[in-house]
């Protein structure tokens, strides 16, 4: 594959713009995106590509060719008229043609200058060129006092090209690019295909069959819509409307087409039927000027969705009125044709009517027969909107009841919710405040799986709905969803109106489905929510927890590393410098050395007696071989206070589980050593009870005032230890009442 340049290489890196961009990098006003990148697809760099349908090289078209062409195109067709009044005055197709070549002229215009980075200028100034150049070859025929040959010949072939431009610019929309091998050869083989008719045509210059010209334009639209289809579902949201814009132009001018031809044929009206045909494809430039302005281009989806409706009800009319008038024999004549031309604006009135009329009638046929403004099912139909709209479910509930009551003509429309057997009244007209509902645990699975019910069977299954007018002219449909009870509808006629008819209960039963739905996602998304809130409060207490184990651990590295510096490393320097002393006296002063090595067996007990305490203080041998019934009543007879340690029911546990407690123990033990006083006495208690064990320091000291206190760093290091095993510590204290520490830890249980 041969390598591109460096520049285009570059455009595969560019990262691509947001979501709502819309393709090829073109911002809303139709202007080119800056924070957009287009990116080339791999499939593309597979097979050999023009500049024009690699998307990453996109440049911008200057627009001064736009306004060096579109003025030839228009000076073609002023040429054009200037001939044409030389002779006897412009022709309605003359005047008609030169207004195209402008309209089509401002369309390349517009579109070189707004939508500068598209290719679909050159093409539509192509057309008007060659319309232009027709219009100066026809007046040139026409008004020639002898043969005019090569005006003749530019007449063919301009006619034989024009349905190749057309089929040029459908398939390259919307940008004017021809984005496939298939497409470029369609095109190539249409222009071929143009210029060997126009070919074919220049043999005979006498005559000018039109039946070659006709096939060449439906062959042009046969292909060229199809492909444009297939690029409107896969353009951006910009591109389709502007696509949508073409469509509502070439709509109208069909439709426009239509009406002059039925016209002609039934009521031999207009006189010159082709010029005005010819004038209605002015639309469609107008149409393309449209969709280079925002503005219009935001606006054109419900423009064309009213536009379609109108010219497909118009069009069935008149193909019905020109079947029912042809196949009468014969054409109208006289006063019949202004029957006939009356008839057809009725029908167009009527047809444009139908929409607005519709809506009225069964607005007011909805009045006369359920003496409200909408059906009964109306309230189905909107209620799914209303869902979509965030609205509060108190408010969405309340509304719904104020539909039902209207729509159904109800004395009342109560919506009760809640769960697990108790429901409250959430919304309902009129406004009363009854007391909860109770529904039993045997009832609860049948009123659940009931439909809409009535009569008896709430007498029998839920008795507390019944109100004093009694159960027969009311209605409950249960809101339940997978096999739960969410709450029910409860609806209330007046005992003398008529009874609920089917499709009552059906618009119930469907919107209790829809509550019920909606209830259950929002306890879903309340429990979410709770879920989340205590997610990210446990995740904020672990990340604290963990930078304070941390820096605790940082401490202690360095306050042990700073007692092995301070204490036993000195002690082994001098044991070094005291063994070199010795050596050298063995020989001079044997008494001496040997007092010496004495000495510094001295020094050696001492080293592994501060060693051993050092070791004490990281972990205590008793704890590992006796755990805490061995390790706590040593602790306690190091203690600052007198202490007394009391075990219930305590055995063996994991390491981390006793080291926790021993040195929570510890802690407590030095607070109180600390603040307790010089005559305060302590009691350590440790038990396990129901699986948790639970050990307690009090002491009868000078006690503080808990506010500010209890988060103290030594509390705070209890907590954590505890709270790596799930357990917890609590901290009473009062101003001369002491203080107690509680800490408790849950044991795993046994598989």
């Amino acid at each position: 594959m041969t390598s591109l340049p460096k520049q285009r290489n570059a455009a595969l890196v560019r990262p691509m713009g947001s979501d709502t961009d819309p393709p090829g990098g073109v911002g809303p006003n139709g202007r080119p995106n800056p924070s957009t990148a287009s990116v080339i697809q791999p499939d593309l760099l597979d097979r050999p590509q023009g500049p024009a349908t690699i998307d990453g090289s996109k440049t911008e078209l200057k627009p001064a060719w736009c306004f060096l062409a579109a003025p030839v195109a228009i000076g073609l067709a002023i040429a054009a008229l200037i001939v044409a009044g030389d002779a006897n005055g412009p022709t309605a197709t003359q005047l008609v043609g030169a207004i195209l070549v402008a309209l089509w002229a401002a369309a390349g215009i517009s579109l070189g200058v707004r939508r500068r980075q598209d290719r679909l200028g050159p093409i539509v100034l192509a057309g008007g060129l060659a319309a232009g150049a027709l219009c100066l070859a026809q007046a040139l025929v026409v008004s020639a006092a002898t043969t005019h040959d090569l005006a003749a010949v530019a007449v063919r072939l301009t006619l034989a090209v024009l349905p190749s431009i057309a089929l040029h610019l459908l398939v390259a929309l919307p940008d004017g690019r021809l984005t496939s091998a298939g497409r470029r050869r369609g095109v190539a083989v249409g222009y071929v295909i143009g210029l060997a008719t126009g070919a074919v045509l220049c043999t005979d210059l006498t005559q000018m069959p039109a039946w070659p010209i006709v096939i060449l334009w439906v062959g042009a639209f046969g292909a060229g819509v199809p492909a444009t289809y297939f690029r409107y579902r896969t353009a951006g949201a910009v591109d389709r409307r502007r696509i949508q814009w073409l469509g509502w132009g070439l709509t109208v001018a069909a439709e426009g087409i239509l009406v002059v031809t039925a016209l002609r044929l039934l009521a031999d009206w207009p006189n010159d039927p082709g010029a005005v045909a010819l004038a209605m494809t002015g639309l469609v430039p107008i149409a393309m000027i449209a969709g280079t302005l925002p503005k219009m281009v935001a606006r054109v989806d419900r423009l064309l969705t009213h536009t379609v409706a109108l010219a497909g009800l118009t069009a069935l009319i008149l193909v019905i009125y020109v079947i029912v008038v042809l196949g009468l024999g014969r054409t109208p004549r006289g006063s019949e044709r202004s029957l006939l031309l009356l008839s057809m604006v009725a029908a167009a009135i009527a047809a444009l009517l139908y929409l607005p009329a519709r809506s009225w009638l069964t607005e007011r046929a909805n009045r006369l027969v359920y003496g409200v403004r909408v059906a009964p099912d109306e309230t189905l139909r909107t209620f799914g909107q209303r869902l979509t709209r965030s609205i509060p479910l108190d408010e969405l509930l309340l509304q719904l009841a104020e539909n039902l009551r209207s729509s159904m003509v109800l004395e009342s429309a109560e919506v009760w919710t809640g769960q697990a057997g108790r429901y409250e009244r959430a919304a309902g007209v009129p406004h009363r405040q009854p007391p909860p509902v109770a529904i039993g645990p045997k009832e609860l699975p049948v009123v659940a799986r009931a439909g809409v019910s009535g009569g008896t069977w709430l007498d029998i299954w839920v008795p507390q709905l019944v109100g004093p007018t009694g159960s027969s002219a009311m209605r409950v449909a249960p809101l339940a969803h997978a096999g739960m009870l969410l709450g029910f509808i409860v609806v209330t006629r007046k005992p003398d109106a008529e009874p609920f008819s089917e499709t009552e209960d059906t618009v119930l039963t469907e919107i209790a489905r829809q509550i019920a739905l909606a209830l259950h996602n929002v306890q879903l998304d309340t429990a979410l929510q709770a879920s989340l809130d205590e997610l990210q409060v446990r995740n904020q207490e672990l990340q604290d927890s963990r930078a304070r184990i941390v820096a605790a651990g940082d401490s202690e590295r360095r306050k042990l590393e700073r007692n092995l510096h301070d204490g036993a490393q000195q002690h082994l320097v001098a044991l070094a410098v005291k063994l070199r002393l010795a050596h050298d006296a063995v020989e001079d002063d044997p008494e001496d050395a040997i007092a010496m090595i004495d000495e510094i067996k001295a020094d050696v007990q001492t080293a592994i007696a501060e060693l051993r305490a050092l070791a004490h203080g990281i972990f205590p041998p008793l704890l590992v071989s006796g755990g805490l019934c061995e390790a706590l009543p040593a602790a306690a007879g190091r203690a600052a206070l007198p202490t007394t340690v009391e075990f219930d029911e305590v055995g063996r546990y994991g390491n981390d589980i006793e080291a926790a407690v021993y040195f929570c123990t510890l802690e407590a033990l030095q607070n109180a050593g600390k603040h307790a006083g010089e005559a305060a006495t302590a009691a350590v208690k440790v038990s396990e009870v129901d699986g948790v064990l639970r050990f307690e320091i009090r002491d009868d000291g000078a006690g503080f005032e808990m506010a500010g206190r209890a988060d103290g760093h030594g509390f705070v290091n209890m907590a954590d230890r505890l709270g790596a095993f799930g357990g917890t510590v609590d901290v009473i204290s009062a101003p001369g009442a002491g203080t107690t520490i509680t800490g408790t830890i849950p044991l795993p249980t046994a598989d």
